[in-house]
């Protein structure tokens, strides 16, 4: 039985999570609630899955990686773009 497709829902659930967030924060300019330090590690945290994910060669976790961390990276650098805003 193949349950690939478990971690495939999952990655795309707990990734698109994080859509809302970034609307929000590019909408209103302004990311005064979000933790820089929480993402700063969040974001460490994803790029290490990301690299676990290719060294076992589970596409689930590669993919659902990849994804987040072009979210958490959108959103740290909105953290730092808008932080005079």
């Amino acid at each position: 039985m193949n349950i690939e497709w478990i971690g495939l829902i999952a990655g795309v659930l707990t990734t698109l999570s994080f859509v809302p967030q970034v609307y929000r924060t590019w909408k209103t300019k302004s990311a005064d609630d979000l933790s820089l330090g929480m993402f700063l590690m969040f974001t460490l945290g994803v790029i290490l899955w990301l690299i676990y994910g290719f060294l076992i060669d589970d596409l689930p976790i590669i993919l659902a990686n990849i994804v987040t961390l072009s979210l958490a990276g959108t959103l740290l650098i909105f953290k730092i773009v808008f932080r005079n805003h």
